[in-house]
């Protein structure tokens, strides 16, 4: 029996990784080279750069490509770049997209244009407008929650014909629809919400763009390596394993850029303050977070 994963130019465990800045809230390089080269010593394939968990609405233009090559400048290429080039304008998502390209990322992240809601054809014609822009893959961005939008999956199945447009994180909560455009297209899926990487690699998910792997890298990727050695026991006790820690970092009330900077504060790891609009999290949840981390490294 053939296997139904999708093959993608990403990898497999891929780290929506945040942004570093500085304790006066500066971008802090010297600290995304440290983050990028840890996470990928602790199994990443790939680090998405200026995702939300990245802050990407009040980190600049030229911040954004000045990650993409201080990162790129750290890892080299031990695993895969993928930048956070979604905006609410094609034309500035264009120019995002030609500027990491010239920076060095592997592909773009590209998220549907948020709070003007577009109808499903000009959905469409963003997405294939940025794809016909630059010579990189990319990854579609679902995630209507936020956006107030969602890409429908005829709009999907209709946009995997282009040949740049490979991959889709995926954070509809429809996973009727998602295995809709799996069994009809080519397009390599990943789970972007943590609680949902075992069960939508079972059905053929390519892997998992994961927020909470800025902490744990290695149990995110020992789902998926217990998955494809056979042993699905292993990998359900893992998934299940990680739902506390998961529920804390990305269900509580508070953004995953929030619990995560705090929590990666706490490891001496770099982080910062998140920028405002965002506040940094108080300490009883940086203390809860810190246990449960604890408590999941041990077990």
């Amino acid at each position: 029996m053939t296997s139904p994963r999708k093959p993608s130019p990403f990898g497999r465990t891929l780290c929506a990784m945040i942004t570093p800045f500085t304790g006066t809230g500066e971008l802090d390089l010297t600290g995304a080279r440290r983050l990028a080269t840890r996470l990928v010593a602790r199994g990443c394939d790939g680090l998405v750069l200026s995702g939300t968990t990245g802050e990407s609405p009040t980190t600049t233009d030229e911040e954004k490509a000045e990650l993409v090559a201080a990162v790129r400048e750290a890892v080299g290429d031990r695993a895969t770049l993928i930048a956070g080039v979604g905006t609410s304008d094609t034309r500035h998502t264009v120019r995002m997209a030609l500027a990491a390209e010239q920076a060095g990322a592997d592909g773009v992240l590209v998220v549907t244009p948020y709070y003007s809601r577009p109808p499903q054809e000009a959905v469409a014609a963003h997405f294939l407008e940025v794809a016909d822009a630059s010579a990189l893959p990319v990854m579609l961005y679902d995630i209507p929650g936020r956006t107030g939008t969602r890409i429908e999956p005829d709009t999907m199945i209709r946009l995997a014909r282009h040949p740049r447009i490979v991959a889709v994180k995926d954070c509809s909560y429809d996973l009727l629809g998602t295995q809709k455009v799996l069994a009809r297209t080519e397009l390599a899926y990943y789970a972007g919400c943590d609680e949902q990487v075992l069960a939508l690699y079972a059905v053929g998910a390519a892997g998992c763009v994961s927020t909470v792997a800025n902490a744990v890298p290695a149990h995110i990727a020992a789902i998926l390596d217990a998955f494809d050695a056979g042993d699905t026991a292993r990998a359900a006790e893992l998934q299940l394993a990680a739902v506390p820690f998961i529920e804390a970092m990305m269900n509580a009330g508070l953004p995953g850029t929030v619990t995560a900077k705090a929590l990666l504060s706490r490891l001496d790891l770099p982080a910062g303050p998140p920028r405002a609009p965002l506040l940094p999290a108080g300490r009883e949840t940086a203390d809860g977070l810190l246990a449960l981390y604890g408590a999941l490294s041990a077990g």
